[in-house]
């Protein structure tokens, strides 16, 4: 740096100033109303005949009472914290130290004969002195508002909703420094919310009336925000948004705010997840995360879709300690970042191993001790596991298999299934299923409360029907769709944890806990939406069911009953257990057709079905 340059000027610096100003402007202001609500109070008491001995007696009290309360209220801030200047915290603070200030003074006029000034001053004017600060916050935090609304840049939001978490967005997108958006309406369906004011905003109408309040406000953009909301409500807020010519935007589901408060950055574009209205049943899950808090977790798979979501739920918990376990060292990476902003990789808490390392496994769980384990280690693709079903024996069977017998000592573990596990037609189905049974296995032979969760399809996880069509939209290529009429049970990665989490805290060893998750959503439908959303829209083209696929999926096997006896949205299904014994006929090396008719056979209760056919060489 050039020695003859001004050195620079601190960032922190203009902050400071500005706080310093600020402060004794607002110092100044409460004395100020101090003495004005003493002098109203006494001129009102003597009838406008104020001596100047009885003023100068009024305005030393006045003052007095202003220190003590400026004293008080830094006392406050020094204790507790201070609220946003102006904000309903602020007030209350503010009332409270004036309340106690005014007791004070009548604390030391009442017990005196000869008064200095009369006792009903401080009660009267330090009312109208409250009045008067409260005035002068009310109005600073206005001016503030209109500076941040007069941004070059602020867009003109309409806000649908009003409810709990509409108005913690309007009053954040007022005191937005930035000025992002500016609220210049709300709309609502509710009739008795009509001509309605949050925050100074008014309430302009319902959804039939969006076009025209679009175009009396000039407003560019609309933010759906209501906390709870069907699909079908939202989309048809979109289309007339859109209809309209305003840009549509949403916040995320009430479950993903209630652990913060809103910030601006949480008004988003519309994701399909919204759209399916999956978002929304999430809430519904009530999770005690305190079952986990202190405790040793280890969760295999911990790179996937569902293990780093797993991981990040579960580090909200306060474990004891986390462990996460994983062969991909580059999904080990992204979960560490994800967690912690930094990627170093020399923690305890990441461990690199295979599942399939029989020895290498049981020396982890030896060493690490887990209390709590989760197990979402598997491969998962059904087409590819259809042509190689030896590698579904390799990993989802011997692999869970490993981590099982390495589990004797470990108190609770939550095996990770699929709804393809109900009356399975597909090597993936085979292979879930068998794990749900080796697990109820163990569950009886260790006496713990060894489960396991099935799943519907993942919406946004890797490899999901939902990424696939995305791909090819942005690659401009047709959307391949295997049906026309093949549905599906779809959930958020947020649901799938939940009730991952839910097991680990209410159900019981040897069964299979299965969500609720609505309608069977009707995969080609999915497509047309987002070909819809396509800027030049998308050809959807029908490929035809795949080996082991099925036209609609089941939640529950023929023999299985929906028993709901502890959470209204999950079932528990008993599963029969099967020794590990019994797959040991299961060569991955052998004919895979084979080989399919073997984990067809173990999927039975008949468990012994397999010794009635040929052995593999």
């Amino acid at each position: 740096m050039n020695p003859a340059s001004p050195a620079p000027t601190s960032p922190t610096t203009p902050t400071a100033n500005h706080r310093r100003v600020r402060a004794l402007s607002l110092l100044t202001l409460d004395a100020a109303a101090w003495c004005a609500g003493f002098l109203a109070a006494a001129t009102t008491r003597y009838e406008f005949d104020l001596t100047e001995r009885i003023s100068g007696l009024v305005l030393g009290t006045a003052l007095a009472c202003a220190a003590l309360h400026a004293g008080l209220n830094r006392a406050r801030l020094v204790l507790w914290g201070r609220h946003p200047l102006g904000s309903a915290g602020d007030v209350r603070d503010l009332a409270a130290a004036g309340a106690l200030t005014i007791a004070v003074a009548l604390a030391v006029l009442l017990p005196v004969d000869v008064r200095p000034i009369p006792a009903s001053t401080p009660l009267v004017g330090g009312a109208i002195a409250l009045l008067l600060m409260m005035g002068s916050r009310a109005t600073f935090r206005f001016h503030r508002e209109q500076r941040a609304q007069a941004a070059p840049s602020t867009s003109r939001a309409l806000i649908y909703g009003v409810d709990d978490t509409s108005e913690r967005l309007l009053r954040v997108l007022l005191a937005d420094p930035a000025g992002r958006y500016r609220p210049v309406g709300l709309l609502d369906d509710d009739r008795e919310h009509r001509n309605m004011r949050l925050a100074g905003v008014r309430v302009l109408g319902g959804r039939e009336q969006l076009t025209d309040a679009v175009r009396a406000t000039g407003a560019d953009t609309v933010i759906f925000a209501t906390g709870h909301a069907d699909p079908e409500l939202m989309r048809d807020v979109r289309a007339r948004t859109l209809q309209a010519g305003a840009a549509f935007k949403v916040l995320p589901p009430v479950h993903e705010l209630l652990d913060r408060p809103v910030a601006v950055t949480d008004v988003r574009d519309l994701q399909i997840t919204d759209l399916l209205g999956r978002a929304q049943r999430v809430a519904e899950l009530a999770v005690d995360r305190n079952g986990l808090a202190g405790r040793r977790v280890l969760v295999t798979g911990a790179g996937g879709s569902i293990g780093s979501e797993l991981c990040r739920q579960i580090a909200r918990c306060d474990p004891g300690e986390l462990m996460m376990l994983d062969r991909d060292e580059s999904a080990l990476h992204a979960l560490q970042m994800s967690l912690d902003g930094r990627a170093m990789l020399d923690g305890p808490e990441l461990i690199l191993a295979d599942i399939r390392d029989r020895d290498g496994i049981a020396r982890v769980i030896a060493d690490r001790q887990p209390d709590v384990v989760f197990h979402a280690a598997a491969l998962k693709h059904l087409t590819l596991l259809q042509r190689h079903p030896g590698e579904a024996v390799k990993t989802n069977l011997l692999g869970t298999l490993n981590v099982l017998d390495a589990c004797r000592d470990v108190a609770e573990f939550v095996n990770i299934s699929t709804d393809k596990a109900a009356d399975p037609v597909s090597v993936l189905g085979y292979s879930k299923r068998i794990t749900e049974r080796l697990t109820a296995h163990y569950a009886e032979r260790y006496g713990g409360a060894y489960l396991s969760v099935r799943f519907g399809n993942v919406l946004a996880s890797r490899g999901s029907v939902l990424t696939a069509f995305e791909a090819q939209l942005r690659a401009g290529l047709p959307i391949t769709v295997t049906h026309p009429d093949v549905t599906r049970y779809f959930m958020t990665v947020q649901e799938a944890v939940q009730l991952v989490l839910q097991a680990a805290s209410i159900g019981r060893g040897g069964e299979a806990l299965v969500l609720d998750m609505g309608e069977p959503v009707r995969i080609a439908d999915v497509a047309r939406r987002l070909a819809d959303e396509a800027p030049s829209g998308a050809e959807i083209v029908f490929t035809g069911l795949r080996p082991g696929e099925k036209l609609h999926e089941d939640l529950f096997g023929a023999d299985e009953v929906d028993s709901r006896p502890l959470h209204p949205l999950i079932s528990h299904v008993r599963v029969p257990a099967l020794r590990p014994e019994e797959i040991g006929s299961l060569d991955p090396y052998g004919d895979p057709a084979e080989l399919v008719k073997r984990m067809e056979a173990l999927c039975t209760h008949r468990s012994t079905v397999w010794q009635a056919l040929p052995t593999p060489r």
